[in-house]
């Protein structure tokens, strides 16, 4: 029975990890992507203001 409970922490730690990890992935991405949209957008302002 103690076992059994301990494997299924020890797989519930493990998938937690897998999904803060795929997240933080994600979240980089986002933000990159986010980031190049911004600039872009800048450089198109700053082009048609001169």
């Amino acid at each position: 029975m103690r076992l059994k409970r301990a494997q299924s922490i020890v797989e519930f730690v493990m998938l937690f990890m897998i999904v803060a990890a795929a997240i933080a992935i994600v979240h980089r991405y986002v933000y990159r992507s986010v980031n190049a949209r911004l600039k872009q957008i800048q450089e198109e302002l700053s082009y048609r203001r001169e």
